[in-house]
C-alpha cells in the first residue's frame, strides 16, 4: 500500500496518480480515470477531478493509495 500525506485538504484523482508515479503524465490520468480503471472506497468511479481527501482509498492496477 502506498501511502500519500496530503497537504491541504484535498488532492485532484489526476493529481494524486501523478504524484505518486502510477502514471506519467495528466492526460493519462485522466484517461485511465475515463475508462474506469480507478476505484475510489471501493468502487469505480469516472470523475477526473474528484477530491480526494484524508482517510480515502483509491486502487488502481493493483496497487492502493491511503490518502492521509
Amino acid at each position: 500500500m502506498i501511502e500519500f500525506k496530503v497537504t491541504g485538504d484535498y488532492i485532484p484523482m489526476i493529481q494524486l496518480l501523478k504524484a505518486v508515479n502510477l502514471v506519467q503524465t495528466g492526460g493519462e490520468a485522466q484517461i485511465v480515470v475515463e475508462d474506469g480503471e480507478v476505484k475510489y472506497n471501493g468502487q469505480v468511479d469516472y470523475r477526473k477531478r474528484l477530491k480526494v481527501k484524508p482517510g480515502d482509498v483509491v486502487e488502481f492496477r493493483g496497487k492502493k493509495i491511503n490518502v492521509t
